[in-house]
């Protein structure tokens, strides 16, 4: 499939992702060749963003803070999980942001009787050559749409868990690697339905974002009406952006600049979590980091290369809520979203100096 190019530039992209050290905010002795430089990286990014989120809001009418959302997802190298009941469109937003970039990626609905093997893959004995050689499962594709994660098993649920959070996947021993970039994208209907299996929280803390799509408005709903269907848009959508540009815009995103002050603020919110009277389970230091590097996407986004504490209140609800367990008492009166409202209003926000 042929990708519709932008005369962009980012940065060098690399097949691998190198590691970016963090350094200050540039001051204002930087000479005039690198300040330009810098501000056309960041341009460069803010447009090759604006471009993915242009491409899938034409299957996905009216729902342009998820969409931009499900991208950070990505950007920040972490996963989605779009949890909402039938047909508002969770795998269509899965579908074209997969197909709006130049890359492998695989869809599996998962079921009751889906085994581990059908995710990671099997070694098979050729007879031939006497050996055993290994078919590579699904999840060896740079996005992996898992649609409906919570009909299928525990057990398969749990074969995700090493790719999520390693990169890998280990099977009859051999441990092999996963092809950066690496996404999962899972869709979830809501636990009450019948046939499905609670996610445990080991694999709800792996999800960067937990977002969902809701009702679309009247007039995004009309427009629904007036095209084809997502399906026949999906058929006609072409990639904008290629795998190398994105693992760039990663790179980027790696190299968003966080305060001290920021990062203090950010341990104080989850500290406040572990305290509130409401919450069981609070925010565990993965919660903070994952928060961190969806604050560098959500400011990469709005073309900055530093981070504000608006930022992490942009993202701290789609980014922390699935990952606050609360008391059983408390749970019928109060949401794990309001729960993180109050902690936010409670935590003081850092000012400038």
């Amino acid at each position: 499939m042929a990708v519709t190019r932008l005369d962009l530039t980012i940065g060098d992209s690399a097949s691998t992702l190198p590691d970016v050290t963090e350094t200050a905010v540039p001051s204002s002795s930087t000479t005039g060749e690198r300040g330009a430089r810098s501000a056309t990286m960041t341009t460069g990014f803010a447009a090759l963003f604006d471009a993915i989120v242009a491409n899938v809001a034409t299957v996905v009418h009216g729902k342009r803070d998820s969409i931009e959302l499900a991208l950070m997802a990505l950007l920040a190298e972490g996963h989605l999980l779009i949890e909402d009941v039938p047909g508002v469109g969770k795998t269509s937003l899965a579908k074209a942001l997969a197909a709006s970039i130049d890359c492998a990626w695989k869809r599996v609905q998962f079921t009751p009787d889906l085994l581990p093997t059908d995710l990671v893959g099997v070694s098979i004995y050729e007879r031939s050559s006497e050996k055993f050689r290994f078919q590579a499962g699904p999840l060896f594709a740079n996005i992996v749409l898992a649609d409906e994660i919570n009909r299928a098993s525990p057990k398969t649920q749990s074969a995700l868990l090493e790719a999520m959070e390693e990169r890998q996947v280990t099977v009859d021993g051999t441990t092999r690697a996963l092809p950066p970039p690496f996404m999962v994208i899972a869709t979830q209907n809501p636990v009450e339905q019948e046939g499905t299996y609670r996610l445990p929280e080991s694999q709800l803390d792996r999800f960067l974002l937990r977002i969902s799509l809701g009702y679309p408005g009247r007039t995004a709903e009309i427009a629904i009406l007036d095209g084809l269907g997502a399906a026949e848009t999906l058929r006609h959508l072409n990639p904008v952006v290629s795998s190398d540009e994105i693992k760039a815009m990663i790179v980027e995103v790696r190299g968003v600049y966080l305060a001290s002050a920021l990062k203090s603020y950010m341990v104080d919110l989850s500290e406040a979590s572990r305290r509130h009277p409401a919450v069981e389970l609070g925010l565990s230091p993965r919660a903070t980091l994952q928060l961190s590097a969806a604050a560098r996407a959500y400011a990469a986004a709005r073309g900055r290369n530093y981070a504000t504490p608006d930022d992490v209140k942009s993202v701290a609800v789609p980014a922390l809520a699935h990952r606050l367990v609360l008391r059983a008492d408390r749970g019928a009166r109060m949401s794990a979203a309001d729960a993180i409202g109050e902690v936010l209003a409670e935590v003081p926000v850092p000012v400038a100096r």
